[in-house]
């Protein structure tokens, strides 16, 4: 059985950096310092990248967001009648003035009905963080529609230049308000790098592109990839092993 890594185990956060977590990560993800600001406005690409399909043409693609955070993605998404999310955090939507957009919110891409079929299904800097990446990614292939699309976007985790990045904004703004090592954050956040999530869409899917924000995959912030073809059977044998 391939990726025999995962399920990994997510750090532990010291004592002082959980009581501050919590508020920190939502202004994190609602822009709301200067650091965060500038981050999101680079971010853009991201979410951009995802959105393309749809933002000059009205359709109705059935969409599922993972890891939908704050429903950020949304400015820059049509209205759709068919738009559902997995998101563990609820606080982290539950105010959103986009939370009508929402046909239905799960915890957990487990408590979709396997019945469902989407369109397309769309993440935005969430890869990185999910300790279980194979089993959601082979989930997500069962669930595209014919003809569906996976459509992610993440940061170049493990690169140089992803490191220094963060380091001079986030990081910086982190230690000279609280005096901590965001470096720690990011260990406890970000358990996939870049390359292992490409291995992973790679074993499950048969067409893939990828776009970068930079010179090249090794040397960038961001890439995004547009995947298609999900291998079935391989899905289904690997989530078969699991149980």
């Amino acid at each position: 059985m391939p990726f025999q890594q995962f399920p990994k185990i997510r750090t532990q956060l010291p004592e002082d950096f959980q009581r501050i977590y919590t508020s920190f990560y939502k202004a994190n993800r609602e822009g709301s310092t200067r650091a965060s600001s500038l981050a999101q406005k680079m971010e853009g690409w991201l979410h951009r990248q995802v959105a393309v399909d749809v933002c000059e043409v009205r359709n109705q693609k059935r969409t599922l967001e993972l890891g939908a955070g704050t429903l950020n993605q949304l400015r820059y998404e049509p209205f759709m009648q068919v738009y559902d999310i997995v998101e563990p955090f609820a606080d982290l939507y539950k105010d959103s003035p986009h939370l009508t957009r929402i046909r239905r919110a799960y915890a957990d891409i487990t408590e979709i009905p396997v019945s469902h079929r989407y369109d397309r299904i769309t993440s935005v800097a969430t890869l990185e963080h999910l300790c279980d990446l194979p089993s959601v990614i082979a989930r997500c292939g069962l669930f595209l529609a014919d003809n569906g699309v996976f459509r992610s976007s993440i940061p170049t985790e493990g690169s140089f230049l992803w490191w220094l990045g963060w380091r001079l904004t986030t990081g910086l703004e982190f230690w000279l308000k609280y005096d901590l090592d965001y470096g720690l954050v990011m260990k406890h956040e970000h358990v996939n790098s870049a390359k292992e999530i490409e291995d992973v869409l790679n074993y499950f899917f048969s067409i893939i592109k990828c776009r970068v924000f930079g010179l090249s995959k090794s040397i960038s912030l961001y890439r995004y990839y547009e995947c298609r073809s999900p291998r079935l059977e391989r899905c289904h044998e690997y989530l078969s092993a699991e149980t």
